[in-house]
């Protein structure tokens, strides 16, 4: 199994470097790949901050990624719970936080946002003020 850096996924989602492109793509075409929590996180940032990847699209190629046959995700059942709150509203990296959190009973934050939309979607655990 191999193991990618969010550039070589970058790359694949975006083409914008023709040979590391290449590279990506035989990469995802005949390795199996892992891929961690940190390099989607990082991912999910650098498309919508560098690259301008509106929500919907960008989570429909972090999904597709991720239910690729050949890619074992860190966590799967916890970066597919963080992919579901985020399209509910909520922040990629606060709902992968959260969903990460699962063992804890409480979520404490200061960031009112987080604890407003962990509500409306009804997470556990629970976010609170601390």
């Amino acid at each position: 199994m191999l193991a990618v850096d969010t550039n070589v996924i970058v790359r694949l989602l975006t083409a914008d470097e023709p040979g590391q492109t290449a590279t990506a793509v035989r990469l995802f075409e005949a390795e199996s790949l892992f891929l961690s929590k940190t390099v989607l996180l990082e991912t999910e940032w650098v498309l919508r901050r560098l690259y301008g990847f509106e929500r919907p699209d960008l989570l429909s190629a972090l999904r597709h990624i991720v239910e690729l046959a050949n890619v074992t995700c860190e966590d799967e059942p916890q970066v597919w719970q963080a992919l579901d709150w985020a399209a509910e509203g909520m922040d990629f990296a606060d709902a992968m936080h959260l969903a990460s959190s699962r063992s804890a009973r409480r979520f404490a934050t200061f960031d009112r946002a987080l604890i407003n939309a962990a509500k409306t979607a009804g997470t556990t655990p629970p976010v609170t003020s601390p």
